[in-house]
């Protein structure tokens, strides 16, 4: 697997006016999802567990009850990486 480069703060910033409803938080980006009902958050995070496999990545997901809070960071790299936002843009196409 390629190394993958720490974006800087200006391409993260440009990254994330391309991304609705995402934000950063420190070396995170973030967004959150509130749904009708817990049935329907879940079936959200099971497609959102389907696309981190398809990237072999790990974001983190918070649910309560019908709200989902994604955070995507690489570790790897210490931080925000294209890894994550193609990440968030294919988390965008399930909405």
């Amino acid at each position: 697997m390629a190394v993958l480069r720490k974006l800087s703060t200006d391409e993260i910033s440009a990254a994330l006016r391309g991304l609705s409803d995402w934000s950063r938080d420190g070396d995170h980006i973030v967004r959150e999802v509130r749904f009708g009902d817990f049935d329907q958050a879940m079936v959200f995070v099971n497609r959102v567990a389907d696309v981190a496999r398809a990237h072999d990545h790990h974001p983190e997901l918070y649910n309560v009850y019908n709200r989902v809070t994604l955070r995507m960071t690489t570790h790897d790299a210490g931080g925000i990486t294209e890894r994550d936002i193609r990440f968030a843009v294919a988390v965008n196409a399930l909405l």
